[in-house]
């Protein structure tokens, strides 16, 4: 994977001010792919610790079968590799962890341990489509988490494959995409759309705030007719600004 990041800290910090459905309507209008079918997960996910806010960074990859305790014995070295791999991508970086397990859930990846280790190898926090455990725990190291469910045990725990294109809540993941995650759910973004998407995503915001919000806002002592007349200018009005601006049809 290459090191070079298409965004700066600094811009990857400015599209944390942001939540991820805002930044799927800036995406929305730079991508070449379906906004209907591509990029967002299809499969219900649970962020464990929204009071973090949204999570930004890139993806670092790896595959698990906590029940399968056979992996120890065929490759005793696969913490040490990853490891190694987790440290030398330059961070940001998003764990982004798919269980072989599921739908059984029968060990976690993720505890107080681990957290603290991948925060200091440069990790933000993981999306696994298995289960977490030490909640707390991971919240106090800094570490967020979007998983399927809580766990007990650890089990047989261990990386199978890591540094690959991996499959979480319906959503194929390849090393190096750009994630954008919170408690809606999350977001890959392909390395050409990243360089557009905070511009695209300052502009849907303002938009929506320049227009329709302050429409449906500014509705006090004004007859129906009235309101839903300025509603439907302000609609009007947003889809010229993203025609204007994108080629491209709005939302509204």
């Amino acid at each position: 994977m290459s090191s070079t990041r298409p965004l700066s800290h600094a811009e990857l910090l400015q599209l944390k001010r942001w939540n991820t459905p805002t930044i799927y309507n800036g995406w929305e209008q730079i991508t070449k792919r379906n906004p209907f079918a591509d990029a967002v997960n299809i499969e219900e996910t649970r962020d464990f610790m929204p009071q973090m806010g949204p999570m930004v960074g890139y993806a670092v990859t790896v595959v698990i079968e906590p029940s399968n305790a056979h992996h120890r014995v065929t490759d005793p070295n696969a913490w040490t590799e990853h490891r190694r791999y987790i440290a030398s991508v330059p961070g940001p970086k998003i764990v982004v962890v798919q269980d072989l397990d599921k739908p059984r859930t029968i060990g976690a990846f993720w505890g107080e341990v681990n957290s603290n280790i991948h925060r200091a190898l440069g990790c933000v926090g993981t999306i696994t489509d298995g289960g977490i455990r030490d909640l707390d725990e991971m919240a106090n190291a800094g570490f967020k988490a979007l998983a399927r469910r809580l766990c007990v045990g650890h089990a047989a725990v261990q990386p199978v494959r890591f540094n690959c294109e991996v499959e979480v809540f319906g959503r194929k993941v390849s090393p190096g995409n750009l994630i954008h995650a919170d408690k809606h759910g999350f977001i890959v973004i392909e390395p050409d759309e990243a360089p557009a998407l905070l511009e695209a995503a300052r502009f849907m915001d303002a938009n929506e705030c320049d227009t329709l919000i302050p429409a449906a806002r500014d509705a006090s002592g004004r007859k129906l007719d009235e309101i839903l007349s300025n509603i439907n200018n302000a609609g009007s009005q947003f889809s010229q600004n993203v025609k204007g601006k994108f080629k491209r049809q709005g939302e509204w």
